[in-house]
C-alpha cells in the first residue's frame, strides 16, 4: 500500500500521467513493456491499400525449408511470431508462431523510422523540401533560436541532432516513454534543448524521427498518414491495410515507432530496398536519396569510435561478405536486405537479443577496434537472423 501512495503522489506532483496508461497497459495485463499488439491501446489512423495489390510469388520449393531443433529453440527462446525469407520479390519461406497469422497487423516500433526516411527523400524529390540541408527551422518555428537553429534535416536523419532526449525503452520517466503513452507530441519533441554541437555525435534519439514527422507534415501539407498512403504505402502495393498509432483522438502520429503491419507487407518494404528504391520498375525512393540512405554518415558516436552503423534512418552492417542494411524496432522487429545477395528477412517478435558487448576498457586497442568495429551497435539477433535466412536461401531458391 505504502508503494501504491507513493508512485500515486509521484505521478500527481509531477505531472506525469501518462505513467497511469503505461502501467495499466503493462503490468495490469501481464507485460513490463509496450507489445507488438498495442494498435487498439491508442487512437490510430488507417493507410488504405490500393485496388492493384502487388502479388507475392511463391518459390516452387516455398516452405520446403525445414527448421532444426536449434533453430526452433532460438525462436521460440524469443518469441518469434513470424519469419519471411525472400530471393528478390519471391518468398521462399513463410512461418507463424502462437496466434500471429499472415493477417495479423503489428507493431513495427523504429522500423517506421525508415518509412519517415524515405517519405523525406520523397518530398524533396518533389520539391516539398529544398534540401537535407535545410535549417528545420524553416519547418518548425520552435527551433529558430540561435543553438537550435543550427540543427538541420540532415542531423537529425543521422541522429546528431545534439539534442537533449532521453532515449530509453525501460525508463518510465524517459522521453520515450511519455512520447509512446502521453497525449502531446508536439510539446514534448519542441521542448527539446541543445546539448551538443550539431552534426558531430550520433546518438539514437526517437525524438529526431518524430520531428521529422512534423517536418514532411508542414512541408507537404498532408498528415503523414495520407503523404505516406499515396507516396508508399499504395506504391508498392501493399495487401493489408496498415495503422498509426496517433497521440490523442484527431492528433499526432508518432512518427519514431508504432506503425502496424503484417509481415509480408513488411516484406514489401524490404523489397523495395532491395531494389533500390524501385518496386515492379517504378522508382519509389528517389536514386540519389536510396544512396544517401544506405552510406554511413561520418560522425563520431558516443561510444568513442567513429560511426560504423548508421545512415539516414537506416541499420548498416558491414559484413564480411556484403553490406547489409535493415530496419529493426525494439522487440526484435527487423526487415534485413542483403542486396549483393538478393536477399530480403523479416522477423517479427515480442523479444530481442542483447546488442554486440563492446569491451569500453578496450579503446585503446586498436586491433580490438578493428577486428569489431562494425558490429558495434548491432543487436546479435541481426547476426543470428541473417544466418537462418541464408541458410534457407542456400538450401531453397535455386
Amino acid at each position: 500500500m505504502a508503494i501504491f501512495i507513493t508512485v500515486n503522489l509521484f505521478i500527481l506532483l509531477s505531472g506525469r500521467f501518462y505513467i497511469y496508461k503505461g502501467i495499466a497497459n503493462t503490468y495490469f495485463v501481464g507485460e513490463i513493456s509496450p507489445t507488438i499488439y498495442d494498435l487498439d491501446v491508442f487512437p490510430y489512423s488507417t493507410l488504405q491499400t490500393d485496388e492493384m495489390k502487388s502479388v507475392i510469388s511463391h518459390d516452387k520449393n516455398y516452405n520446403s525449408y525445414q527448421l532444426s531443433k536449434k533453430d526452433q529453440q532460438f525462436i521460440d527462446e524469443y518469441r518469434t511470431k513470424a519469419l519471411l525469407v525472400f530471393k528478390n520479390d519471391t518468398l521462399l519461406f513463410e512461418n507463424y508462431w502462437e496466434n500471429h497469422t499472415e493477417e495479423t497487423v503489428s507493431n513495427s516500433f523504429s522500423v517506421a523510422k525508415t518509412m519517415v526516411s524515405i517519405l523525406v527523400g520523397i518530398a524533396i524529390d518533389e520539391g516539398k523540401i529544398a534540401s537535407l540541408d535545410d535549417p528545420i527551422c524553416k519547418y518548425l518555428p520552435e527551433f529558430c533560436s540561435d543553438e537550435k537553429g543550427k540543427i538541420t534535416i540532415r542531423h537529425l536523419l543521422t541522429m546528431s541532432s545534439g539534442l537533449d532526449w532521453t532515449e530509453s525503452a525501460k525508463n518510465p520517466l524517459s522521453d520515450n516513454a511519455e512520447s509512446y503513452y502521453g497525449e502531446n507530441l508536439r510539446t514534448l519533441v519542441t521542448s527539446q534543448e541543445v546539448e551538443s554541437e550539431p552534426g558531430k555525435i550520433f546518438k539514437y534519439q526517437s525524438g529526431n524521427s518524430q520531428l521529422l514527422g512534423f517536418i514532411i507534415e508542414k512541408a507537404t501539407g498532408n498528415d503523414l498518414s495520407r503523404y505516406a498512403e499515396q507516396k508508399l504505402w499504395k506504391k508498392i502495393g501493399a495487401e493489408h491495410e496498415a495503422y498509426w498509432s496517433l497521440d490523442k483522438e484527431q492528433g499526432d502520429e508518432k512518427a519514431f515507432c508504432c506503425m502496424y503491419a503484417t509481415a509480408r507487407d513488411y516484406g514489401r518494404l524490404g523489397i523495395l530496398l532491395l531494389n533500390k528504391g524501385k518496386f515492379n520498375g517504378n522508382q519509389i525512393i528517389p536514386e540519389w536519396y536510396f544512396t544517401e540512405m544506405m552510406t554511413i554518415a561520418n560522425l563520431d558516436s558516443e561510444d568513442g569510435i567513429p560511426n560504423y552503423r548508421y545512415g539516414l534512418h537506416t541499420w548498416i552492417y558491414m559484413d564480411t561478405d556484403a553490406q547489409v542494411n535493415y530496419c529493426r524496432g525494439v522487440k526484435g522487429q527487423y526487415v534485413i536486405t542483403v542486396p549483393d545477395e538478393n536477399l530480403v528477412i523479416v522477423r517479427i517478435g515480442s523479444s530481442k537479443r542483447p546488442n554486440f558487448a563492446f569491451d569500453g576498457s578496450r579503446l585503446d586497442d586498436d586491433s580490438y577496434i578493428e577486428e569489431n568495429k562494425f558490429k558495434i551497435g548491432h543487436s546479435t539477433g541481426l547476426f543470428d537472423y541473417l544466418k537462418l535466412g541464408r541458410n534457407i536461401k542456400r538450401n531453397t531458391g535455386k
